[in-house]
């Protein structure tokens, strides 16, 4: 018999498994052993890319690719997903290993994300992409509905976070790697290095903060035009 628990999880969800199973699975995090939601979540990565992108192509059609790149890293952004998991009182669900459970993982904002991309994933098995999205947006409707393109641009650096943070893949690290000029007129060369790109970017300019910026500001650009090339592949 479900556990009440699970009742209002279904029913938060909006969507009820035939295979329960399945959505066991989406619970249960790689601390727990080989069968785990890893696979489940790259899925639901995808689905939620795609959905987002689409959704977001149809509200501004007038906007430029780098805008809607912009809002769609703020709806599918670890941060984001960890908010949607908590609306369902996802932690209390989770499936996790002796050390999670004493870490406290069922609180963790990453933990929290993946599931939630599992859970996509998940409905995605078992019923197809049309009933997947259906959820998916109804979820996220009231985000869709209130975001707008006339949001302050967010700092190069606070962009280059969120779009890696979007793949999954680990924070930029800068460093200073020059300093030259008087002490009144100095100037900083800082590089970023990104682990999805081959070399570090680099800038210089007339305080740290600024060379930061610049160098993100390039690898940020780097990023999204190497991701256009493996789109048309």
């Amino acid at each position: 018999m479900m556990s009440l628990k699970r009742q209002r999880l279904i029913k938060r969800l909006g969507y009820t498994f035939t295979d329960e199973s399945l959505l066991d699975l989406a619970l249960t995090h790689r601390s727990c052993g080989a069968r785990n939601n890893e696979r489940l979540e790259f899925l639901g990565d995808s689905i939620l890319n795609f959905t987002m992108g689409e959704a977001l192509f149809n509200k501004f059609p007038a906007a430029r690719e780098g805008d809607l790149s912009r809002l769609r890293a703020q709806l599918v952004k670890g941060e984001t997903l960890a908010e949607v998991a908590r609306e369902f009182e996802l932690g209390e669900q989770l499936n996790l290993g002796e050390g999670e459970i004493k870490s406290g993982g069922f609180r963790r904002d990453s933990i929290l994300a993946d599931t939630v991309e599992a859970i996509i994933g998940a409905i995605y098995l078992e019923a197809g992409m049309d009933v997947c999205q259906r959820h998916l947006l109804d979820w996220y409707a009231k985000r869709v509905r209130n975001i707008s393109l006339d949001e302050t641009p967010k700092d190069s650096k606070t962009q280059l976070q969120e779009y890696l943070q979007s793949c999954r893949a680990p924070v930029p690290e800068y460093k200073i790697i020059a300093t030259s000029g008087e002490s009144h007129a100095q100037q900083f060369t800082v590089e970023c290095r990104v682990k999805l790109l081959p070399k570090p970017t680099v800038a210089t300019a007339s305080n740290r903060k600024l060379a930061e910026k610049e160098s993100a500001a390039e690898a940020l650009n780097l990023l999204q035009a190497q991701a256009v090339k493996l789109g048309k592949k």
